[in-house]
This record gives structure tokens, C-alpha cells and sequence, in this order.
């Protein structure tokens, strides 16, 4: 098969992803204009050529060369790194969650009408016989909307408040407490991507639990709105905690994965196993974050699909117990398989632009501090 050519990678990828060039704008240009403290400690050279063959030029910028295309960078913690992020981040979470749509209306009607949906089988066979195969991918358009700007928002996000606290925390407290600064980071992240998803995930379970509610998101948005108001649209928020455990967990698997089960180190591993580890860090934390954030989950979904309800008219409902485990099997197949596959394309992407797999070792941020600190 063909490789794919140089003209059809351009092609591909939008050119400003790339820093070619000593006047590309700089992230740290920027924070150096705006605040002398940063200026003043972060003496980089922004001005030195972004692709030279001369030993004697020296910079402190982090800089990711493209594969076999000399000259073609995307600078570090730049705004083009976190465009390639929140790119990266469209593609793993909108087309994961659209490909398992129909599993995830089977779990939503599980969680909401329990004595019809019974199990999963059962929950498959209801629908295909009240609904047809189309009704298998009822909701479809709100969920890639809705999770393409979730992942956006969540992963582009994520990358820069884990950056911003691990500065800020400098390199000896960001080794005490990693795990902090992951979750700190992924819980701002979440609560950004959270009302980017809102509006989308309402009409989005109005639609799958409601037959004849709506067709999808066209006519069940104004629908919505009509019914509810806009307020109504961000009355429940998707989960923060399914977010901070999916990126602490993962961070902390992919180390241990690279620490205790790779003798090699990660910068000596081939692309291809650096992303298969990706997948199994990512597998397992879906796993955790589907266990802990199933309560939280049922209530969104109970919430969603009745108006006017409460917490407490879910507890009630549902039970304790139900919270707890009604449909946990599928959600955490279906949450297993979505993270694993999400942190796969995500860091697959990352490799394809030039930039390195997510974490495995210290975040390049903090090696930078240190370099600077030590000259």
C-alpha cells in the first residue's frame, strides 16, 4: 500500500498547527509580553531560526520536528500544540462515542425503564423490534456534535492547565504531588467541556429514552427549549468526577505500565507499543472511572429524561442499590472500550503530527523549568 505523501499530509493538517518560521506567534512570547516576572525567568530565544544546521544556535524552546519534514515544528505548550490537543481531542472522544451510540441508548433505556429493558440482549431486541435498525443510532448527530466539542474542549483543555499548575507547583512539588495537578487539571478542563456538552447530552436522552419526543437534534433542540427553556439545557451537567479519574488513573497506569512492566525506557519504545500502552491505560481507567461515576451517571440520565424531577425523586425511584449497579456491566464495557479507544486515537494523532505519546514520564514543562533553573 502506498505511503501517504508529503502533498496529502499538508493537505491533511491545517498549516498553522506548524512553526516554520522566527516570526510563528509563541505562547511564550505572549506570557513574556504581558508579565515581566515571566520575562525575566524564561529567557528564551524566540528569535533564532525555527530549523537550523548550526550547531552554535542554542534554544530553550521545546520544539517537535514533523516526521521526514525538516523544518516542519510544532512548538511545545504552544498555541499550535494546543490546536493539535484540541484536534486530537474532536476526533477521540466525537467519533468514539457516535460509533457505540447504539450500546449507549440500550444503557439510558436500562437505566430508565428497567422492567422493559431487562438486560442487554433484551434491551437490543426491544429496540429492533419496536424501532428497526435506524433506531439503533437514534441520537447520533447530537452525540458527535455534543462529545466532538466535549473532547475539544476537555483534552485541548486538559493539556493546558496541567502545563499551567505543574509551573506553578515548580518541578520538586509537581513530583510530590502529580496526582493533584492531574486531577486539578482534568476537573477545570471538565467544567469548560461541561458546558460545551450540556445542551447536546439533554436533548440527546430526551431523544433516545422518548419515542416520538424527536427525530434528533434539529427538531429536538427547539423542542427543548420550548418545553424547558435554555436554562433547561444546562440543568445537569455531565460528571466531573468520570473526567478527573479518567485522566488521573491514566496517567498514573501509563507510568506504572512503563515503570514496573517495560524495561525499556519510553523514548526508546516503538510508536506502535507507546500507542498500545496508551490503549491499555486507557482501557483500565475507563474501567475505574465507569465503577465510580455510575451513580452520578443514572441520576443524569433519570434527571434528563423527567421533568421537573429531583435528586431525591431518583433515589426513590431507582434506589440506593440501583444507583449503584443498574446496567454498571454495560456502562463499564461500553466506558472501557470508549477510553481505551479515545486515549488510543488521541495520542495516535499526537504521533501522526510529531508530538509525543501522553504520559509514561514528567511532562516536558517541567524538564524545561529545571534546565532554566539550572543555567
Amino acid at each position: 500500500m502506498a505511503s501517504v505523501s508529503d502533498s496529502s499530509k499538508q493537505f491533511i493538517l491545517p498549516s498553522f498547527l506548524y512553526s516554520s518560521s522566527p516570526n510563528s506567534f509563541s505562547l511564550d512570547r505572549l506570557l513574556k509580553a504581558n508579565n515581566p516576572a515571566f520575562a525575566a525567568s524564561h529567557s528564551t530565544k524566540l528569535d533564532a531560526p525555527a530549523a537550523s544546521s548550526s550547531p552554535s544556535i542554542k534554544t530553550r524552546t521545546l520544539m517537535i520536528a514533523w516526521p521526514n519534514k525538516p523544518g516542519k515544528k510544532i512548538e511545545m505548550y504552544s498555541p499550535q500544540f494546543y490546536a493539535a490537543c484540541t484536534f486530537g481531542g474532536i476526533l477521540s472522544c466525537g467519533l468514539t462515542h457516535m460509533a457505540v451510540t447504539p450500546l449507549d441508548l440500550v444503557k439510558c433505556n436500562m437505566q430508565i425503564d428497567p422492567a422493559k429493558y431487562k438486560s442487554i440482549s433484551s434491551g437490543f431486541g426491544v429496540l429492533l423490534k419496536e424501532q428497526g435498525v435506524r433506531g439503533f443510532f437514534r441520537g447520533w448527530v447530537p452525540t458527535l456534535l455534543g462529545y466532538s466539542a466535549q473532547g475539544a474542549c476537555k483534552f485541548g483543555f486538559y493539556e493546558f492547565f496541567k502545563k499551567y499548575y505543574s509551573d506553578l507547583a515548580g518541578p520538586e512539588y509537581f513530583a510530590k504531588y502529580k496526582t493533584l495537578i492531574y486531577l486539578a487539571g482534568s476537573a477545570s478542563a471538565e467544567v469548560i467541556a461541561d458546558v460545551a456538552l450540556c445542551p447536546f447530552e439533554a436533548v440527546k436522552v430526551r431523544v433516545q429514552t422518548q419515542p416520538g419526543f424527536a427525530r434528533g437534534l434539529s427538531d429536538g433542540l427547539p423542542k427543548f427549549v420550548k418545553s424547558e427553556g435554555v436554562l433547561g439545557l444546562f440543568r445537569h451537567s455531565s460528571i466531573l468526577s468520570d473526567t478527573m479519574m479518567k485522566f488521573a488513573s491514566f496517567e498514573t497506569i501509563v507510568e506504572m505500565i512503563y515503570k514496573y512492566g517495560i524495561p525499556t525506557p519510553k523514548d526508546q519504545c516503538s510508536k506502535s507499543l507507546q500507542l498500545g500502552v496508551s490503549f491499555a491505560g486507557g482501557y483500565i481507567a475507563g474501567v475505574l472511572c465507569a465503577i465510580v461515576s455510575h451513580p452520578a451517571d443514572n441520576l443524569v440520565s433519570f434527571l434528563n429524561n423527567a421533568k421537573g424531577a429531583t435528586v431525591g425523586d431518583a433515589v426513590k425511584k431507582i434506589g440506593l442499590w440501583g444507583l449503584f449497579t443498574r446496567g454498571l456491566p454495560l456502562r463499564i464495557v461500553m466506558i472501557g472500550t470508549l477510553t481505551g479507544a479515545q486515549w488510543g486515537i488521541y495520542d495516535a494523532f499526537k504521533v501522526f503530527v510529531g508530538l509525543p505519546t501522553t504520559g509514561g514520564v514528567a511532562p516536558a514543562a517541567t524538564t524545561a523549568t529545571a534546565q532554566l533553573a539550572k543555567a
